[in-house]
């Protein structure tokens, strides 16, 4: 093994192992089906507590890398070979309820606390002229945790700040271009496609199978962009497991394309940790990621960002570098606040863990 562990990262140990594991894994170093190193072994290696590898194997296993046999140890999961037919149907599933946010939703009395001390405490920013890509404030506290919390490396001029997902979409739209083919997963919500049509763009319908769009749908569309949601797409609830994630990624690698990340609702999983991300997986700078505080926060905050890769930078300034920012200081301000303090990760945690103790 060949782990590099950086003590003074704000990503824990276990997530750094955990990555680099999964590297390895996806690399071919240890070939499908094979048996993987021991938690023991490990530890000699790296030099980590068994606890660390304990928790680093655990997520390997809930992404599809690894699974574990009793009494056998552990085996690798994880193949680029497409075993599923390409002809594949949508799974049985149940139909997603709606995009309103959660039943437990955010502690009101923290809410207006934090309005209260933001009023009090910042009045006069509140009247100041916010930049274009948002207040630097926020979009700082939104690096730490991102990095903390999903393992995605940003510095705060790639994320933009606004007023929910269609303007976000709308911006994309403005830094790619009109004349691409937009790909948008079918069945998914139908605000995506209505938006993108809106912007005279050609969209084009991606069936869906059973962990995400067909391999022979990515074969056959001419689309250099793909809208995504690899985890629990609307309405039919379908995750993208670590195959297909990578296979998102080759794609793109291939056809020079453009990911679109929607990832409005992974925050909420009942894994041990978050989502992977393709942002964070990607590195060759091809994914845009989105997400929002209305589900985590309040629908009517109308608040979302977006994380760009750092190549369009420039093309932002040039494009869209004149667009003011849709979302209120005051907004903005409360969000970042809430963040800072740890009431935001103390929510999640909170609904995560009420989800983890409901019946399947």
């Amino acid at each position: 093994m060949n782990i590099a562990i950086d003590q003074n990262s704000e990503v824990p140990a276990y997530l750094q192992l955990y990555r680099q594991l999964r590297e390895e894994i996806v690399k071919g170093m240890y070939p499908y089906r094979s048996r993987f190193p021991s938690k023991r072994t490990c530890a000699e290696e790296t030099g980590l507590s068994v606890i660390t590898i304990e928790h680093a194997y655990a997520l390997l296993c809930e992404e599809g890398y690894l699974e574990s046999r009793e009494r056998s140890g552990f085996f690798v999961s994880y193949t680029e070979e497409e075993v599923r037919p390409v002809q594949e149907a949508l799974p049985d599933l149940k139909p997603m309820d709606s995009l309103s946010v959660d039943e437990e939703a955010f502690p009101r009395s923290v809410f207006a606390k934090t309005v209260r001390n933001v009023l009090s405490m910042r009045e006069n920013e509140i009247l100041e002229k916010c930049p274009g890509k948002g207040l630097p404030e926020l979009r700082s506290v939104l690096t730490s945790y991102l990095a903390r919390s999903r393992g995605i490396m940003v510095n705060p001029e790639q994320i933009v700040i606004g007023s929910g997902s269609e303007y976000l979409y709308s911006l994309i739209v403005q830094l790619l271009g009109r004349e691409r083919i937009f790909g948008i997963e079918d069945p998914s919500y139908e605000r995506i496609r209505e938006m993108y049509q809106s912007q005279g763009v050609q969209v084009d319908l991606l069936k869906m199978g059973r962990n995400g769009i067909r391999t022979d749908e990515l074969a056959r569309t001419r689309a250099t962009v793909l809208h995504l949601t690899p985890f629990h797409s609307f309405p039919t609830g379908i995750s993208a497991d670590a195959s297909k994630k990578q296979e998102y990624l080759q794609w793109a690698e291939k056809h020079h394309g453009i990911l679109i990340e929607d990832d409005y609702d992974s925050e909420f999983t009942v894994s041990s940790k978050a989502e992977d991300t393709l942002f964070a997986m990607e590195p060759h700078h091809r994914v845009f990621y989105l997400n929002t505080f209305s589900r985590t926060i309040s629908p009517s905050l109308r608040i979302s960002y977006m994380l760009m890769p750092e190549t369009f930078l420039d093309t932002y300034e040039k494009r869209a570098g004149f667009n003011a920012c849709t979302v209120s200081t005051l907004v903005q301000l409360v969000t970042a606040e809430l963040i800072e303090h740890g009431d935001f990760e103390r929510h999640i945690n909170r609904v995560r863990r009420r989800r983890r103790r409901q019946p399947k």
